[in-house]
């Protein structure tokens, strides 16, 4: 009988952790019991100073592969380097501090079956079933009919006015070496919307309408709850249009 340890895995999650051994428990629980025996949870730990570490590995199982870091890189090269490792053909994003809803993994690999990114929906941890948005919105979420609308998508990217969340994406595999990695060296924010731009720009893209993740919202969230000021704000969009100038190149490369 074939070890499940060494069988090519179908779904890797990708998490990058730090300091989060407040809420990673029951995260990981909800990962675990969504994933097959012969799935992984590929974790990268940046450099963490509480328990993170440790209560990773109390948890004992066979499907968690755990690289703890000694230098702190910051969240955008430990999320590179989860999905480097990663060994599956469906790679999920996680952050360490939300919860997984029911049907997650079965939804999220159907709809990259025919799509290279797929960008679901958020409801909120002990809260709505909705995310609150810019411009007043009470329901900020992604429609499936503007899947294609690939303009439109990058115009709403570069204008804020999209709930493009790592925490609730997905790749195919085969995506990282048709230009979705190595991320940028000036990339040090907002990797999900440099997943955003390539599905959008090279791949292909499909919005799930269903929300998939409860995020929590607390202090220490790494994405912004208040609005930027004018100069982060502009600083945010540069950054942006530089990776679009990457990925066009990329893709005229690659013919």
């Amino acid at each position: 009988m074939s070890n499940p340890a060494e069988a090519v895995p179908r779904v890797s999650v990708c998490m990058a952790t730090w300091n989060g051994a407040a809420f990673l428990g029951e995260q990981l629980r909800s990962i675990l019991e969504q994933l097959a025996a012969t799935d992984e949870l590929v974790i990268v730990d940046d450099a963490s100073s509480d328990g993170t570490v440790d209560l990773i590995r109390s948890f004992g199982d066979p499907r968690i592969r755990l690289t703890a870091r000694s230098e702190n890189r910051g969240y955008v090269r430990t999320f590179e380097e989860a999905l480097a490792a990663a060994r599956g053909t469906y790679l999920l994003l996680a952050d360490q501090d939300d919860v997984w809803l029911p049907g997650r993994v079965a939804a999220m690999t159907a709809a990259l079956d025919t799509a290279d990114v797929v960008a679901s929906n958020l409801a909120t941890l002990g809260g709505p079933d909705t995310l609150a948005g810019p411009f007043g919105r009470t329901d900020w979420r992604l429609r499936h009919r503007d899947s294609g609308r690939r303009l439109r998508n990058v115009v709403g990217i570069l204008a804020g006015a999209l709930p493009y969340y790592g925490c609730a994406m997905g790749v195919r595999r085969d995506a990282l070496g048709r230009g979705l990695l190595p991320f940028p060296p000036f990339l040090h924010e907002s990797h999900d919307l440099w997943i955003a731009l390539y599905g959008n720009l090279v791949g292909t893209m499909t919005h799930l309408g269903r929300r998939t993740v409860a995020r929590r919202l607390h202090a220490s969230n790494q994405t912004p709850t208040r609005p930027r000021g004018v100069r982060g704000a502009l600083a945010s969009r540069l950054l942006l249009l530089r990776c679009i100038g990457v990925l066009l190149a990329r893709r005229v490369a690659r013919g």
